[in-house]
């Protein structure tokens, strides 16, 4: 019973963090957002830069991260973007595995308390005992107590992890979409670099006359 009180407070403690750390605008702050949709050129770059900061997020880093490897091409900066998204989502995902191995060990913990208390309580057991049927269903009762608990512990885990992950995974999606339309905004012609400014097209020597 310990160790299910202890499981219990555990998993309350991560469902209340998780809870208020997969806050929307926690994460994806709509100040980003607007930012991202009213972002035109290279001139915006700065203002972005100055939103992300007033905005700290995972987005935020996001858009910081690719804001600062504009200088690569957009493929490859695509690609670096992805890696650290991964990052991002596998913070975001911190405390959803402790959820997950609590839908898993409460049951069995109440189980095994279940059994542990009806060994005890038949090991114990006398023929004064026996006789006594209220005693006997008290004892069973209390035994039974284990198992209930640790499913009343594991649905809700179930519940929160869940929910949880399914909304981290919308999250994945929608900073994936956000970054992508600012690299797409930012790479829309080509040979754009940050301040806006086109890059001058390389010109290439003449080649020389062929001598006949």
């Amino acid at each position: 019973m310990i160790a299910l009180v202890v499981t219990s407070v555990t998993a309350v403690t991560f469902i209340v963090e998780r809870g208020l750390a997969l806050r929307v605008k926690k994460t994806i702050p709509q100040a980003l957002i607007d930012a991202v949709l009213h972002y035109g050129s290279g001139r915006d770059l700065q203002m972005l830069k100055s939103v992300c900061a007033q905005n700290a997020s995972p987005l935020a880093k996001l858009l910081l991260f690719s804001a600062d490897h504009l200088d690569m091409p957009k493929s490859e900066n695509t690609a670096l973007v992805e890696t650290r998204a991964r990052y991002e989502i596998s913070k975001l995902e911190r405390g959803l595995v402790v959820l997950e191995i609590i839908v898993g060990i409460a049951p069995l913990m109440g189980l095994v308390g279940t059994i542990y208390g009806l060994i005890t309580l038949f090991g114990n057991m006398d023929a004064g005992a026996a006789a006594d049927s209220s005693r006997f269903a008290q004892g069973i009762s209390l035994a039974l107590n284990a198992t209930l608990m640790g499913l009343l512990i594991a649905i809700p885990a179930l519940i929160a992890w869940s929910y949880y992950s399914r909304k981290v995974e919308s999250f994945a999606v929608r900073m994936e979409s956000i970054c992508d339309e600012f690299l797409r905004k930012h790479y829309r012609t080509e040979g754009a670099v940050p301040n806006g400014e086109a890059v001058a097209p390389s010109v290439r020597a003449a080649p020389p006359p062929k001598l006949h």
